[in-house]
Formats: structure tokens, C-alpha cells, sequence
């Protein structure tokens, strides 16, 4: 298959689709992670979509993850008694994690196109990413993604990093390039041998 198709399988359009229920899920911010009961809701979501993360009878969500369900209106977010909407969420999210946003974009990109996007800090990479119709546990990711902004600039040693990584992981290597609007742009890098 030629690259070019590749990149198209990627970035085809998809929607992605959330769990029917008009519960939302309760959730506590807890500085770089959120935090909610393991209920019925928060549990219908992990099954169906992957969202969360199962840890001692608690929900825990990643930053990017819990944006993405509170624009989705299926999730509200406390700090202490007050409750966050999205923009205050995002000032709070962004001074524990300075890229947030850049980082929020490429996420909420993919999951909207039908994918389930997990963290990947033991990968080192931003994000892991499953083919559609594939759930973590059931195989592996296919992609490690690294949201970088269009004005961003990486040096040689950077980049071939992110591409190590992605080689000793045995995933393809996707960059995600956002834009000023918030759009992505994806490159799928791979090793080649001459």
C-alpha cells in the first residue's frame, strides 16, 4: 500500500460514538488527573469507549480525556464546591500541562473520528492510539501520536527520538500537527531500510 494511502486510512472520517444515557459522570479534579466513583455511568463509558482507567474503586481520567467529555456534555468536573465549566477546566489544565491545548486538539481529533486514544507516558509519547473496532486489552495500540503545533520546531535528535521510540514500541509513529484553528494534520513516519 502506498503511503499516500496510508494517511488516508488515518484520517478518514468517522463519528464517534458516545454511550446513550442522559447521567452524567461526577468527577473531581485532582491537579493532573481527574478522579470519579466508579458508578454505573463512569463504568458504561470505560466498557463502550475506553474512557477512564479502572483504579481502586475509582474512575481515573486523563486531562485531555475529561475535555473532551465535558464538551460532549457527559461530564462535570468539580474543583473542591465549584463547578468548572470548559474554560476555566482548560486555564487549570493548561498550568499543570503547558502543551494542554495542543495536546486537546489532536485527541479530541482522533477520538471524533472513531478511535480510542489512550495516554502513553510509558511508551514516551503523548498518546496511544487502537485501530477502530479495537479496545485496549483486546490487542495492541497501532500508534503512538505526537501533537506538536505548527510553529513548533524539532531538532534532528528530537525527531528521530520519537521515531526510535516508536520503532522499539513496534507501532507506527504518527505527528500530529495543529494548527492556529485547532485542526490536525497527520504524518505517519516509518524506518525504512534501503
Amino acid at each position: 500500500m502506498a503511503k499516500e494511502e496510508k494517511a488516508k486510512i488515518v484520517v478518514s472520517e468517522a463519528v464517534e460514538k458516545l454511550p446513550e444515557t442522559e447521567e452524567k459522570i461526577l468527577a473531581e479534579l485532582s491537579r493532573e488527573r481527574v478522579l470519579a466513583p466508579d458508578s454505573q455511568v463512569s463504568r458504561l463509558f470505560y466498557d463502550q469507549g475506553r474512557y477512564g482507567e479502572p483504579i481502586k474503586g475509582k474512575m481515573q481520567y486523563a486531562l485531555v480525556e475529561a475535555l473532551h467529555l465535558i464538551e460532549r456534555g457527559k461530564m462535570i468536573i468539580k474543583d473542591g464546591k465549584t463547578e468548572l465549566n470548559s474554560d476555566n477546566y482548560i486555564k487549570k489544565a493548561t498550568k499543570v500541562e503547558p502543551k494542554f491545548w495542543v495536546r486537546y486538539c489532536a485527541y479530541s481529533d482522533l477520538r471524533n473520528r472513531g478511535y480510542i486514544v489512550k495516554t502513553a507516558l510509558k511508551f514516551g509519547a503523548d498518546f496511544r492510539v487502537y485501530d477502530r473496532g479495537i479496545k485496549p486489552g483486546e490487542d495492541h495500540a497501532k500508534w503512538i501520536v505526537y501533537p506538536v503545533h505548527e510553529t513548533e520546531t524539532l531538532t534532528w535528535y528530537e525527531f528521530a527520538a520519537k521515531n526510535r521510540v516508536a520503532h522499539s514500541t513496534r507501532k507506527r509513529l504518527l505527528m500530529a500537527i495543529v494548527d492556529e484553528e485547532g485542526s490536525c494534520t497527520y504524518y505517519e513516519i516509518a524506518w525504512k531500510r534501503p
